[in-house]
């Protein structure tokens, strides 16, 4: 057996694993590009709500992984045109199924972020008035002066225009974080309270900061932090300034975990 036979024998298998090889790299590569997206993401909305912010480098993780492996398939020479166009129209078909659902979802996630409101407050939205006394996925539910439950839809906080005439409402300022699994909780909460110790001329000092837990996960923690402000009129240069700190604590206490 010639050597000529022998390389023509193997350059099936020589051929092979060259594609092997370039589909591992391109899932390297897509690994790092995604770490990247994650930081690049967390920079540029460092002054934006830190749970947005999150959730932001979560979808472009996941858009990352998802080019990277339509790439990686395409180098072992599957055609990966129909599976796009499947995953495209079942992701249309399910996106159409649950539009409401998602659309409250969404909303409730704004909700959260932008609109003035807490369990406890007394608000008026479409002609109905009464205390919030659950926010949950889909609705919120108020409770009236004549004890009926009233059933609102998040998304109609973002489209009408919501009153809080609960006294003085204007004082507390609610900001979500969310924050990793590996980021010690006691060790964040010092942080953010050292911090916002040197705002304390723009805050309320008869009620001190409070970090609350809203929900634990395996990958991550909700948090919500909740200060009184003294001006009304400051109300949006203090959240972006409590949002910037808030991004340079994980900024500092992802970089300690990595060392």
């Amino acid at each position: 057996m010639t050597m000529a036979t022998i390389v023509s024998d193997l350059a099936p298998y020589l051929t092979t694993l060259r594609e092997l090889l370039i589909f591992a790299v391109i899932l390297l590569i897509t690994y790092i590009v995604a770490k990247l997206s994650g930081i690049i993401i967390g920079r540029v909305m460092r002054q934006s709500y830190p749970l947005l912010a999150a959730q932001a480098r979560r979808v472009g993780y996941i858009i990352v992984w998802l080019v990277g492996i339509v790439l990686a398939i395409e180098q072992l020479g599957i055609n990966s045109t129909i599976l796009l166009l499947v995953v495209a129209i079942a992701g249309a078909a399910v996106i159409i199924a649950i539009r409401v659902p998602l659309e409250n979802i969404g909303a409730k996630y704004f909700q959260d972020v932008y609109i003035p409101f807490k369990i406890g407050d007394s608000i008026s939205v479409q002609g109905h008035f009464g205390r919030v006394v659950e926010v949950n996925s889909v609705s919120t539910i108020l409770l009236t002066d004549d004890d009926q439950l009233i059933s609102i839809p998040n998304s109609v906080f973002v489209k009408e225009i919501v009153v809080n005439s609960t006294p003085q409402a204007w004082k507390e300022v609610t900001i979500p974080i969310a924050i990793g699994s590996g980021v010690d909780l006691a060790d964040f909460e010092n942080s953010i309270h050292k911090s916002l110790g040197k705002m304390k001329l723009h805050l309320d000092k008869r009620f001190p900061p409070v970090l609350t837990a809203k929900h634990r996960g395996t990958q991550d923690t909700e948090l919500i932090l909740t200060v009184m402000i003294q001006r009304p009129e400051e109300r949006d240069t203090i959240v972006t300034e409590i949002n910037k700190r808030i991004s340079e604590i994980m900024q500092t206490s992802q970089q300690s975990k990595a060392k």
